[in-house]
């Protein structure tokens, strides 16, 4: 298959090369290579609202830039490093490294779905999110969120984004890049931003079994997955938040699930300044869900089972408590979700893994060592 190779020592000399033959590459020892196929990859098709022909090349540039540490101070992170596509788009870690091994404040959110289920747009990528992105929310538009970790003096350190311009044009696989995808070879924190949105709005995850179920196949969960279905669902209603059911995969809102009695973390308070706001957090998305702990937002929880428990037994009186996490007394509920129980209502959240999603080679990262 032919492909387009992009050749890059870490010394910084870049040299530019197109081969018919993967295996006649040559790379000197201690290369890295951007390995991108000839015929750009289908992020978006023909039926996309807004759809033109560069929507796909952006979000190819997108993906190589997404994966690129060079959007770090120190070329060493990249947003791949903090959501990575084998586990969901998350990291596996209660809190992400990040510059010079800082460790973050909050664990590290899957950035698939970014839009719900609309896979049919394209212009509207840049306009507000109907959910909260971040776990306090304080940002609800997908292009502007691409700065905010770069900028962080903890993720990636780059305290000035119109320095990297400049520092990618150094880097030769840029330029056609930019070319192919704009026009013109001209690279600005624009277009940075414009196409790591188009490549993460693209990651969508819709291919699971139960995603077979809810089309009409009746025959693709099992019987210990529709008993977990049905807990979900119904006696314990989790579904009133995360919306499994609906066309949506995100809540709007944000609650206080009674973690702690005292807040450690004030939210979506320190984003709005108000005291009823104080421990309430964005309602993250299930799907994918086994695969992208650990949970909460200080990734306090390893398993899907430590999850439950918190609702059976340790839900605390905080200040704010959601009210459907409160009993008639006002006071926090103990659910008493039985071991049974939590083994069906972990089967269901099993079924909502994408794993083609986490396969695909367009969602993979393009930087290959040799």
């Amino acid at each position: 298959m032919r492909k387009l190779i992009f050749v890059a020592s870490i010394a910084g000399f870049i040299t530019f090369m197109i081969s018919c033959h993967k295996s006649n590459i040559q790379a000197p020892a201690g290369t890295t290579t951007v390995d991108l196929p000839a015929t750009t990859a289908k992020y978006y098709n023909s039926t996309t609202e807004g759809y033109n022909p560069g929507i796909n090349d952006k979000a190819t540039l997108g993906r190589v830039l997404f994966y690129d540490g060079h959007l770090s101070l120190n070329n060493a992170i990249s947003c791949g490093s903090c959501h990575q596509q084998a586990m969901g788009f998350a990291d596996g870690k209660r809190f992400s490294t990040g510059y010079e091994g800082r460790l973050t404040g909050r664990n590290s959110q899957s950035i698939a779905n970014l839009k719900g289920t609309d896979t049919t747009f394209y212009s509207d990528f840049l306009a507000a999110t109907n959910f909260p992105l971040f776990w306090d929310g304080r940002e609800n538009i997908v292009k502007n969120l691409i700065n905010r970790p770069i900028t962080n003096h903890v993720e990636m350190g780059i305290d000035d984004p119109s320095v990297l311009p400049a520092k990618l044009a150094s880097l030769s696989f840029y330029p056609p890049l930019f070319q192919k995808a704009y026009g013109d070879p001209n690279i600005t924190t624009d277009r940075i931003s414009e196409c790591v949105a188009a490549f993460i709005v693209s990651i969508q995850a819709h291919n699971t079994k139960f995603d077979r179920y809810k089309a009409g196949d009746v025959t693709a969960l099992n019987a210990l997955e529709t008993q977990g279905l049905n807990l979900f669902t119904t006696k314990y209603n989790c579904d009133n938040c995360h919306r499994v059911l609906t066309s949506n995969y995100y809540s709007s809102g944000f609650v206080d699930i009674g973690l702690d009695e005292s807040y450690a973390d004030k939210g979506n308070g320190n984003v709005t300044g108000n005291s009823y706001d104080y421990g309430k957090f964005g309602i993250p998305s299930l799907r994918n869900v086994a695969l992208t702990g650990p949970y909460m937002h200080d990734g306090r929880f390893k398993t899907l089972n430590d999850v439950l428990e918190h609702y059976s037994h340790n839900i605390q009186n905080s200040p704010n408590l959601d009210i459907l996490l409160k009993d008639g007394n006002d006071k926090a509920r103990a659910m008493n979700i039985s071991d049974q129980e939590k083994q069906a209502l972990i089967a269901f959240l099993n079924t909502l893994t994408d794993y083609t999603m986490i396969t695909d080679p367009k969602f993979s990262n393009p930087f290959k060592t040799k």
